[in-house]
């Protein structure tokens, strides 16, 4: 099925509540484990197509923000999806009271039970408003960036086409593009932190109408942290500090001797990683998709019929363009066991990364679309982060075809990169702790945190006071701060895992590849720790395993300097 030929319906809020009240009195009045299980995969059946709906109206909506239809769809979902949650957390409940919960604990396995009381804890119907107006924000958070037309060299711009000027070898072109960039949110301050200020009270709301002290419980929960918990992510911080800042620390201090600029480097000197520039793909969009589906052919025979499909099925919207969303993401549409990639290409190596990250997202799903029931699908987030950023790596296969003459480059900054985000993935994290554990603070107070936080883990950057980033306020332009709380350090679990399976593929990156396949297609059965294990690699909360992948890459960037 083509994405084109996707018929989406407004879902029937009415209609729906009187099916889910039909399936949860044939769950609670089951006369035998096989009526229970009818009941229970009628449901799965049930959430997978209000899904499907709306996946393609957000996806839609986001492809092209100006489309008045979608935009009163994606507002009529924002408005009842907590009617949709509360139908589901009634369910839930009865689920996991059922007295035939040991047979389907027996056939399913008990993590879906696990994950299901986690879900109990984090919603109810009194949180319905606070959460229908927090939908609300998030959207305009986002129609805002989107809204970006920003005046450079004779055009107006989005953020996203802002990007390869960025990181123009032209000192003055770049460091205009980067004050360019900070004055339209600057420009717009008062908006995001008025957006955020409402987000920070409603989400401390929620938590207090559910009995917690603050937010960070209830961000856990919704995140469904079922294997670890904030004094891990502590630990996990303190290895950051103990053992890549340093190297990161070192990484930019050659960046700057590299290039001739002063250290600590300004926002805008920091994004040249080379005087003669950073890499950049050697062909246009079409050469990177075709560069794409050649190396998924050679993969694997799996990875080969995923990547048809995409193309065959129209699953991917890539361009950037006047009236998209900024960023990029993988969703899909349980309904057609189909995923979906969008993304914003630029011009730089970030298209390139896109092309496997996203798709390493999406071929997990493809991997895991007959797994029943579909909540089985996806692990949790960190765990998805992990097929996405090894994804990544396994792409140094068809550097030089992306890359041509700039592949070592290439594959340098990659893996500088994928050390030095660690420290501010962990950043991002820290401050999404003190702002929720702190919700009385004032956006300024906010904006000084971030300021001392860059100075803990990013002190290769200097405050220089110019528009917005050179002020403590770049954290606004993170869109997971304002619509994602608690997901960006997945990101850094998940980076840690994926380089360690990039020190497997210096030596045998087809045992590496059989190690990814073993964790993929363990799909959302496993909890991230236990993923881990089935890996064969080591755990993010054991500091040994940073202490290995720093030491790593600081081998082979030594060994392959630019």
């Amino acid at each position: 099925m083509k994405f084109s030929e996707m018929e989406y319906t407004r879902p029937d809020i009415e209609e729906v509540k009187l099916r889910a009240e039909k399936i949860c009195s044939d769950l609670k009045n089951a006369d035998s484990a096989s009526e229970a299980e009818k009941a229970f995969l009628e449901w799965d059946r049930e959430s997978s197509h209000l899904e499907t709906m709306m996946s393609l109206a957000y996806t839609r909506n986001t492809i092209n923000t100006l489309d008045e239809f979608y935009e009163k769809e994606v507002e009529y979902i924002d408005e009842v999806s907590p009617l949709f949650a509360e139908l589901d957390l009634r369910f839930t409940r009865i689920l996991t009271e059922s007295r035939f919960r040991p047979q389907l604990e027996e056939k399913y396995g008990t993590l879906l039970f696990k994950n299901a009381e986690l879900q109990l804890r984090s919603f109810s119907p009194e949180i319905i408003p606070e959460t229908q107006e927090t939908n609300k924000l998030e959207t305009a958070y986002q129609k805002l960036i989107a809204s970006a037309q920003i005046d450079f060299g004779g055009e107006k711009r989005t953020v996203s086409q802002m990007q390869p000027f960025k990181q123009s070898t032209d000192n003055d072109t770049r460091r205009k593009a980067w004050l360019a960039e900070g004055e339209f949110y600057k420009e717009n301050g008062k908006e995001l932190d008025d957006i955020f200020d409402k987000m920070v009270v409603l989400r401390t709301k929620m938590a207090k109408k559910l009995g917690y002290d603050n937010f960070v419980a209830l961000g856990y929960l919704q995140m469904t942290r079922n294997c670890y918990g904030p004094e891990d992510i502590d630990r996990f911080r303190k290895a950051v500090l103990k053992y890549i800042v340093p190297v990161a620390e070192r990484l930019f201090k050659e960046q700057a001797e590299r290039t001739g600029m002063e250290y600590p480097l300004s926002f805008a000197d920091a994004a040249l990683k080379f005087s003669d520039g950073n890499p950049c793909p050697s062909g246009n969009s079409d050469d990177i998709l075709n560069t794409g589906k050649d190396l998924y052919h050679e993969l694997s025979p799996e990875t080969s019929e995923f990547i048809d499909t995409m193309f065959s099925c129209g699953l991917m919207d890539v361009l950037s363009k006047k009236g998209k969303a900024g960023g990029g993401y993988c969703t899909s549409f349980p309904d057609y066991k189909l995923p979906f990639i969008f993304s914003n290409f630029n011009g730089t190596s970030d298209d390139v990364e896109v092309i496997t990250h996203e798709a390493g997202h999406a071929f997990a799903y493809y991997m895991a679309r007959d797994i029943v029931p579909s909540s089985l699908q996806s692990p949790t987030l960190e765990s998805c982060e992990i097929h996405s950023m090894a994804m990544e790596f396994f792409g140094w296969k068809k550097s030089k075809e992306f890359f041509g003459d700039q592949a070592d480059k290439f594959r340098y900054s990659h893996l500088f990169d994928a050390i030095t985000f660690i420290p501010y993935g962990t950043m991002v994290d820290h401050f999404q702790h003190i702002v929720y554990e702190r919700p009385e603070l004032t956006p300024e107070e906010r904006h000084g945190i971030w300021a001392e936080l860059l100075g803990k883990y990013m002190p290769w950057l200097r405050l220089d006071g110019s528009a917005f980033y050179g002020e403590g306020k770049g954290w606004q332009r993170q869109l997971h701060i304002y619509e994602n709380p608690f997901y960006y350090i997945d990101y850094c679990l998940a980076q840690t895992v994926a380089l360690e399976f990039w020190v497997l593929m210096q030596s045998d990156i087809n045992a590496a590849w059989q190690q990814y396949m073993k964790l993929v297609r363990k799909a959302g059965t496993q909890t991230f720790t236990e993923l881990v294990e089935t890996a064969g690699l080591g755990s993010p909360f054991d500091e040994a395993a940073l202490k290995t992948v720093s030491e790593a890459a600081v081998k082979w960037l030594d060994k392959n300097r630019i």
